[in-house]
């Protein structure tokens, strides 16, 4: 596995090379947050033109490390939208979009340890998980990111999981931080410690339609409808294609009959 040496000092503490350097940052959001930052064991998988910006953003922060999971072969198309593959056949030709991905990374931040997880996302077992604080998984199926969720949650320490994904220009982005506890600030200046409990993806997606807000975007409905058409059709996320269109808006109708009926879509998709 490649790795460059990775950040922080003696218990966590900033080295004097790591603060000379995030000086800028850490002036934004403390030198504690920076020591959290520096602690962090990041997965990525899936490199897409979304995933490579958090990368990019997170090395070029300090994060403690990151590991990036995509066996996928460099194509053409993956020259359109990820910056971090340099358009040279001689390069990229033959390597997977982590193994370029890594290379490049490196050169961001030489502190941070960036390297490649070979695998398949749908057999990553809970030991493995417990390496990482954050999984990111993006351009995966409803059935590897329910999967994963459901591991990171099994764990006995916290793993926070954050699922991406784009159609073209739209997106959306999944958030479980389980527990999640902050403190705000009060009138007066006064502090109180608060927690949120986030749900688990599958019980985000098994509300039933008639029960979200008035306000809810259309997106999410369409998000939805082609989340679903893509896992009954046994289709790769991003093959759907303008063909797939009088299918798609016939289960958009069959998805918004049974809402009618007052039953949930996805009550449980098993994996």
């Amino acid at each position: 596995m490649d790795g460059a040496v990775g950040g922080g000092g003696a218990e966590g503490e900033l080295t004097a090379q790591e603060t000379a350097l995030y000086d800028r940052q850490i002036r934004v959001w403390g030198v504690d947050a920076q020591k959290r930052l520096s602690k962090a064991h990041v997965l990525v998988c899936g490199m897409n033109g979304t995933t490579i910006e958090f990368c990019k953003n997170i090395v070029l922060a300090g994060v403690g490390s990151l590991s990036l999971m995509d066996d996928h072969m460099v194509t053409e198309d993956d020259l359109n939208a990820n910056f971090l593959i340099p358009p040279d056949e001689s390069i990229y030709g033959g390597r997977s979009r982590a193994e370029v991905c890594c290379e490049c990374l490196k050169d961001f931040n030489p502190m941070v340890r960036v390297s490649v997880e070979k695998g398949d996302p749908s057999l990553i077992d809970g030991e493995f998980l417990d390496k990482f604080d954050i999984v990111v998984v993006s351009g995966a199926s409803l059935k590897i990111k329910l999967f994963i969720n459901d591991n990171c949650r099994k764990r006995s320490k916290r793993i926070a999981f954050y699922a991406i994904d784009c159609k073209d220009s739209c997106g959306e982005i999944f958030i479980d931080l389980q527990k999640h506890s902050f403190v705000q600030k009060k009138p007066g200046g006064d502090t109180e410690q608060q927690e949120l409990t986030y749900p688990s993806l599958q019980e985000a997606i098994s509300v039933p339609w008639n029960n979200l807000p008035r306000k809810t975007t259309k997106l999410y409905f369409a998000m939805r409808v082609l989340e679903n058409y893509e896992l009954s059709e046994g289709c790769s996320p991003g093959e759907t294609t303008l063909s797939d269109i009088p299918a798609v808006l016939a289960r958009m109708k069959d998805m918004c009959n049974k809402m009618l009926e007052r039953r949930s879509i996805l009550l449980y998709v098993p994996y």
